[in-house]
């Protein structure tokens, strides 16, 4: 599947987001703020670093000139996902890989109309967004009945 998905990162995204993951275990290991952090205490972080992106949006910052505030946020948002992950990594439950795959596995489930069981992508797709959004409340509830 990956060799069929956009890639506009000149092909280095694995690198760059390994490079990142590498610096937050750095921040964990040696600064003492950020190994003081738990999942408790990020909550709140989360949830401002969320509603910025919102503001980030609603004040337009999506265009050319300015798409780099958005950006900025979504990064801070980034760096929440990647500390919790880092949190469970060192509580040896999970790591990021583990959430990148589950996240990716949703996605090719949820989007029967893009992607076949396998991963490998359709060659024709539905135009009907009543029918891609029922696709995917029934793969929803599948994976979480009740």
């Amino acid at each position: 599947m990956a060799d069929s998905a956009p890639n506009s990162d000149g092909g280095d995204l694995g690198r760059r987001f390994t490079r990142l993951a590498g610096i937050i275990a750095v921040l964990r290991e040696r600064c003492p703020w950020t190994a003081a952090l738990t999942h408790e205490s990020l909550l709140e972080y989360l949830v401002e670093e969320a509603y910025e992106v919102v503001e980030a949006v609603e004040a337009g910052h999506t265009g050319p000139q300015d798409a780099g505030e958005l950006a900025g946020e979504l990064g801070d948002v980034l760096f929440q996902v990647l500390l919790h992950a880092r949190l469970q990594e060192e509580s040896g439950h999970f790591g990021i890989g583990d959430v990148v795959d589950s996240l990716t596995a949703k996605m090719i489930r949820r989007n029967p109309h893009v992607f076949a069981s396998d991963g490998s992508v359709r060659t024709a797709t539905t135009d009907d967004p009543a029918d891609i959004e029922r696709a995917w409340d029934e793969a929803k509830k599948r994976e979480k009945p009740g």
